[in-house]
C-alpha cells in the first residue's frame, strides 16, 4: 500500500494537488487498513500483528517522505522561477506580462508552502491512529 510512483508536474498546481491527493491514499485509508489487517482477540494466533504493524509503518514513512520530497522539490523549482522573473523585472519594470507571471509564481510558492502544513496535519493524524492501534504490537524507532 505504498505511495504510487508518479512524476511531479510543478508547473500546474492543480495537477500537483491531484497527484498529492492520490499519494495520500494510504493515510486516508489507514483506519480501514488497520481494521482489516490487525487481528481481533479471537484471531490473534492467525496473524502476525507485529509484522503487519511494522509493514504498515514502513509504508506510511515511505509515503510521508516521498510527499515531503515532492512538495519541497516543487517549492525549490518555483522559487528559482520567481528569482529569475524578479531579475527580468528589474531590467524591464514596465512589462505587465512579466509582472503578472511573477505574481502567479509567487502565489504558487505560497500554495506549495501551505501544502507542507496540510502534509503535517495528515501525517500527524495517521501516526496518531497507527499508534493507537499498533502500540501494543510494534514500537517504531524514535528517529522521528
Amino acid at each position: 500500500m505504498a505511495a504510487p510512483s508518479t512524476s511531479f508536474n510543478c508547473e500546474d498546481f492543480s495537477e500537483f494537488q491531484e497527484t498529492l491527493r492520490l499519494m495520500r491514499t494510504i493515510d486516508d485509508r489507514i483506519i480501514h487498513k488497520l481494521n482489516t489487517t490487525l487481528p481481533t482477540v479471537s484471531f490473534e494466533g492467525k496473524v502476525d500483528a507485529t509484522e503487519t504493524c511494522k509493514q504498515l509503518y514502513d509504508s506510511l514513512m515511505e509515503a510521508h517522505s516521498s510527499r515531503d520530497k515532492a512538495i519541497k522539490t516543487c517549492i525549490a523549482q518555483t522559487s528559482c522561477v520567481v528569482s529569475q522573473l524578479r531579475g527580468e523585472r528589474e531590467k524591464d519594470a514596465d512589462n505587465l506580462t512579466l509582472i503578472k507571471q511573477l505574481r502567479k509564481e509567487q502565489t504558487k510558492v505560497k500554495l506549495l508552502q501551505s501544502e507542507l502544513n496540510v502534509e503535517e496535519v495528515v501525517n500527524d493524524r495517521s501516526i496518531k491512529v497507527f499508534n493507537e492501534r499498533c502500540r501494543v504490537h510494534y514500537k517504531p524507532p524514535k528517529s522521528q
